[in-house]
C-alpha cells in the first residue's frame, strides 16, 4: 500500500490535475467576485431618488417609473395643507443614492379626515387622561391648573366626551392642584361692577359660576346686587353664582285715545218725548 501511494505522489499526472483542480477553484472564485455578484447587485450602479413629495400620487408613479423605481404606499393619512391622494412623506428620501428598481415608501394624503368619538375624561388622573386621548387619535392641548381637593385629577375637558371630531383634534385638559380643601373669605363685591368683582374672587382663589342678570331701578348696569352662597369662607375653588343688575325698562302702557261714556247721554228723540 505503501509504494501505491509512493507511485502516486511520484506521478506527475496527479499534479497536473491537482494543479488544474486549484486553478479552476481560483478562476471561479474571481468571477464570482469580479463578474457574477457585481452583475446580481447592480455593483457601481445608482439612482438618485427624485422629490416626490407635493405632487400627486400620479404625477409621483409616473416620475418613479421614469427613474426605473417602484413605490408603494405605506400609509395614508390626513393633512389639511394638502390636496387628496398628494404626496406627504417619502422613504427614502429625496437625494438618496439606491439601487435600480428599488421600491419607494409612501405616504399619501386621504380625501377625507378620519373622525373620533372623544371619550369622557373627566374624573381620570391627568396620566390615564392623556393616554385615553392619544389611543383615540386626539392630541392633549393646554393643562391648566384650579384648586380642588384631588390632585392631578381631570375637572374639566375643552371638548364634551361623546362628541364626534376629526382625528389630531387638539382637547384641553382643566386640572385639579390637590389645594381644594383651603378655605377662604369671600371678599366684599357687592355694590362693585362686575369686571372689578371678577378680578376680586379670581385674587382670593374663587371662579364665577353662574351669573344672572336683575332688572334695578336701585344700581347702574353691571353692578353685583347679590351674590350665592352667602357663606363667610368657602373652599378654594369654588364657584360663586352672582345677581347683576341690568338697565330697568319702563313699559309704558298703550295709548288707545280718549274713552267716551255714552250710557247717560240721552238722544234728541228722547227729549222730545
Amino acid at each position: 500500500m505503501w509504494s501505491q501511494i509512493k507511485s502516486l505522489l511520484t506521478n506527475k499526472i496527479f499534479y497536473l490535475g491537482l494543479g488544474s483542480l486549484i486553478a479552476a477553484g481560483a478562476l471561479f472564485l474571481a468571477l464570482l467576485d469580479f463578474v457574477i455578484m457585481p452583475a446580481y447587485t447592480n455593483y457601481n450602479e445608482g439612482v438618485t431618488v427624485p422629490d416626490i413629495t407635493q405632487v400627486s400620487l400620479d404625477e409621483a408613479q409616473e416620475r418613479l417609473t421614469s427613474y426605473g423605481l417602484r413605490y408603494e404606499v405605506a400609509e395614508r393619512r390626513s393633512n389639511s395643507a394638502y390636496p387628496a391622494d398628494y404626496v406627504i412623506d417619502q422613504m427614502p428620501a429625496a437625494a438618496e443614492i439606491v439601487k435600480p428598481n428599488r421600491k419607494v415608501y409612501l405616504t399619501v394624503n386621504t380625501e377625507a379626515n378620519p373622525t373620533v368619538q372623544v371619550p369622557k375624561v373627566v374624573d381620570l388622573s391627568l396620566r390615564n387622561a392623556q393616554i385615553q386621548l392619544e389611543n383615540y387619535g386626539l392630541r392633549v392641548g393646554t393643562i391648566s391648573y384650579e384648586s380642588s381637593r384631588f390632585k392631578n385629577v381631570v375637572l374639566r375637558q375643552s371638548v364634551p366626551a361623546e362628541n364626534i371630531v376629526p382625528k389630531s383634534t387638539m382637547v384641553d385638559l382643566v386640572v385639579s392642584d390637590g389645594l381644594g380643601e383651603k378655605m377662604v373669605d369671600i371678599p366684599n363685591i357687592k355694590g362693585l361692577r362686575l369686571s372689578e368683582a371678577q378680578q376680586k374672587l379670581q385674587k382670593a382663589g374663587l371662579r364665577i359660576g353662574e351669573i344672572r342678570f336683575q332688572p334695578s331701578k336701585e344700581f347702574d348696569p353691571n353692578v353685583i346686587i347679590n351674590y350665592e352662597p352667602q357663606k363667610d369662607q368657602i373652599t378654594v375653588g369654588e364657584t360663586l353664582k352672582l345677581i347683576v343688575s341690568e338697565r330697568f325698562e319702563v313699559k309704558e302702557e298703550d295709548e288707545s285715545g280718549a274713552v267716551i261714556d255714552t250710557s247717560n247721554i240721552s238722544s234728541p228723540e228722547d227729549n222730545n218725548n
